[in-house]
């Protein structure tokens, strides 16, 4: 090929810079010659630059990989942990009965709702944790839970709370493995998580990403009666089928059960909700311990329009805390002194962002307990106290 190509490029520069000599004046160079063989040297020695060059960058590629691989070896690693906590589950369901999958129309269609759940340990009793609309509102032996060794139990007693979209499953005494639980608050915008579920009945599937945000509230789902939310968004891919399922952080800890998405299609677009674990936990134990959740109550209305307007007008910088907007006769709120336009600015020590936060702080506050709330009034920082009761039946 490099003899072929010399003739060529031979005739062409000598035919254009010697136009008035002709052709029969050319002299072809053999590709075995003095110029030919230089020429043919230095393609040769360019070949085996470029071939040192590419084995450099070969060698290159594998030491950065090698130190990728150690990091997709903890991924690995993470989810072998976690796999054997994790459980698949299918549930049969009267679709008459349940306004979240039948969008208010009357269909008495049985229909087969599946989803994830967690082992946790409770007092050395294991139970699995997953979302009460993956169950609700099935029989025990409507209810297959399937294990990581693929054994099929049921559950022998289920709890359920619709305010938070939580449920609990006694099992069977087996040799299950609960997982580890984390710390939700320890988690933060930007760090790894896996979600595990059994995304359209694909058990055991494990998707990646980050925290996307924290504290999303006030968000329209189902029949609206999940009314305690503080959800961590997430961008790992979480479909139809990943309810109940755990988010994990890269410790193989659970901070989160996969509850909900935003999406147009029906299937991920890179948002999904996740109930923060220590909300959970919180409610599991209640639901455990005294068969329903004992929600806290403060007797206040607020104004869900508290924008930046209204703050300003109120003597505050920005819109924050929860701003009173009526409260009910003879309230916890109006024992404490609790008035129509206070802004509500920390409760029992947390500090409140915004309407649903107060909900989800009061929701998840003992009852009976004296709490110390600070609020906003006529531009001064009051304090006052306040000892919950519980949630009216209404």
């Amino acid at each position: 090929m490099y003899r072929e190509l010399l003739l060529v490029l031979t005739i062409s520069l000598t035919t254009v810079s010697n136009a008035s000599i002709g052709l029969c004046q050319i002299r072809l160079q053999p590709a075995n010659d003095s110029i030919g063989s230089a020429a043919t040297s230095s393609i040769t020695r360019s070949a085996s630059v470029e071939l040192n060059n590419r084995d450099q960058q070969f060698e290159s590629l594998q030491a950065e990989l090698s130190g990728l691989e150690r990091q997709f070896g903890i991924l690995r690693r993470v989810v072998k942990f976690v796999s054997p906590t994790v459980v698949h589950i299918e549930a049969s369901k009267d679709a008459s009965h349940d306004s979240q999958l039948t969008s208010g129309k009357s269909d008495s269609k049985k229909i087969e709702e599946a989803g994830a759940g967690v082992i946790v340990d409770l007092s050395g009793k294991h139970y699995v944790v997953t979302n009460r609309h993956v169950v609700f509102p099935s029989k025990l032996e409507s209810v297959r839970i399937q294990l990581n060794d693929r054994s099929i139990v049921h559950p022998t007693q289920v709890w359920t709370d619709p305010s938070t979209d939580i449920a609990v499953l006694a099992i069977p005494s087996l040799s299950t493995i609960p997982a580890k639980i984390g710390n939700s608050e320890e988690m933060d915008i930007g760090d790894f998580v896996l979600a595990v579920g059994s995304p359209f009945g694909l058990a055991h599937s494990v998707t990646y990403g980050i925290i996307s945000a924290k504290g999303r509230r006030n968000l329209e789902l189902g029949n609206k009666s999940i009314e305690i939310q503080d959800f961590f968004q997430t961008d790992a891919a979480i479909n139809p089928g990943n309810s109940g399922g755990p988010l994990m952080n890269l410790k193989g800890e659970v901070i989160g059960i996969n509850t909900a998405i935003a999406s147009n299609s029906g299937g991920s677009e890179g948002i999904g909700f996740s109930i923060p674990i220590n909300l959970v936990m919180a409610v599991v134990r209640q639901l455990v311990d005294q068969g329903q959740l004992h929600r806290g109550y403060l007797g206040v209305q607020m104004e869900n329009a508290f924008d930046m307007v209204k703050a300003k007008r109120l003597g505050l910088d920005h819109p924050v805390g929860a701003l009173v907007k009526a409260i009910k006769s003879g309230s916890p709120a109006e024992k404490a002194g609790l008035q129509v336009g206070d802004i509500i600015l920390d409760f029992d020590g947390v500090r409140i962002e915004n309407d649903g936060h107060l909900v989800q702080t009061v929701g998840l506050t003992p009852i009976g307990r004296e709490v110390e709330t600070t609020i906003h009034r006529a531009g001064k920082r009051l304090r006052t106290r306040v000892v919950l009761t519980q949630l009216p039946a209404y």
